[in-house]
């Protein structure tokens, strides 16, 4: 086995990463390679991942994403000197290009009500329209991620409770609160569910056909729930879990409470819903305020 599928087996088996992000350290090492003309990683100098980060910066690619390639390669020459008997890791002093931090989008109150009441009333078929709003409920109530959706099985959910359990990144688990409003939803979408769901499948969320409903499905019945819901913009799954992440730090002020229910390792990453709250201030202030307010 060569060093990279030995590094990309070790990421799978024992780090536990999803498939979805062993092939883009895959992608990323195979980038590596072609950047500095198929010579092999174990003679790689630091002057080679130079030239590497400076063609791929010459390519217009953004900052975020020559780091990203970077630390793939990083995390690769870590092992292979750890684990492998490399005697040089070329990446050490390296650093990153700096990238501008773009703060998420997000729905306003407003707009997550129009969302999730924008539909009317379920009908009594209507099983479709009944798991829509189970699911989009849920994302706004939870903060959860759109993985952490779609692989939600019944035995997660302790409806009774009010709470869920979700598996995050590197397989973690945490609880998070569901909303009354979330329990409703998901108490009327259930009885449909059973007689829909394959007798092999414990998702919560399946499609027409009974199998556990994919990532892309969501964000397909999430953009056509936006337009019944007549929004004016385009919004995709993982605005709701800005959108709760947000509001519920405007309310409550509590940054380390928001960073447990989202699962964030870092309190550095749940920062960035202080900014947003900031301009939200900014706006209100600079539309309130006598002195703020521009002359007509």
């Amino acid at each position: 086995m060569n060093a990279v599928a030995s590094y990309l087996q070790h990421l799978a088996a024992e780090r536990r990463l999803s498939p979805h992000t062993v092939a883009a350290y895959q992608r990323d090492l195979t980038n590596l390679a072609k950047l500095t003309a198929g010579r092999p990683l174990a003679q790689l100098e630091v002057s080679d991942i130079r030239g590497a980060i400076i063609k791929l910066r010459s390519r217009n690619l953004s900052a975020s994403s020559v780091a990203r390639q970077l630390s793939s390669w990083r995390g690769f020459y870590a092992f292979a000197c750890r684990r492998l008997g490399y005697a040089n890791n070329p990446c050490t002093g390296l650093r990153p290009p700096k990238a501008a931090k773009a703060l998420p989008q997000i729905l306003s109150p407003d707009a997550c009500t129009q969302l999730l009441d924008g539909s009317g009333q379920v009908a009594a078929d209507d099983a479709l329209l009944a798991r829509d709003r189970a699911m989009f409920e849920l994302f706004y109530s939870s903060g959860l991620r759109l993985s952490e959706l779609v692989g939600l099985d019944l035995h997660d959910l302790n409806l009774q409770a009010g709470e869920a359990q979700v598996t995050g990144k590197g397989n973690k688990t945490r609880i998070v609160p569901v909303g009354q409003k979330a329990l409703t939803a998901m108490a009327v979408w259930l009885p449909f569910r059973l007689p829909l769901a394959r007798a092999d499948t414990a998702a919560v969320f399946v499609g027409q056909h009974g199998a556990r409903l994919t990532p892309r499905s969501v964000q397909l019945r999430l953009n056509r729930w936006a337009l019944r819901a007549g929004l004016n913009q385009h919004v995709h799954p993982h605005m709701l879990r800005h959108a709760f992440a947000t509001h519920v730090l405007q309310s409550s002020g509590d940054l380390r409470a928001v960073q447990e229910m989202l699962g964030h390792a870092s309190i550095s990453t749940t920062q960035v819903y202080t900014h947003l709250d900031w301009q939200h201030l900014a706006k209100v202030y600079d539309q309130a305020h006598p002195r703020a307010r521009k002359k007509s």
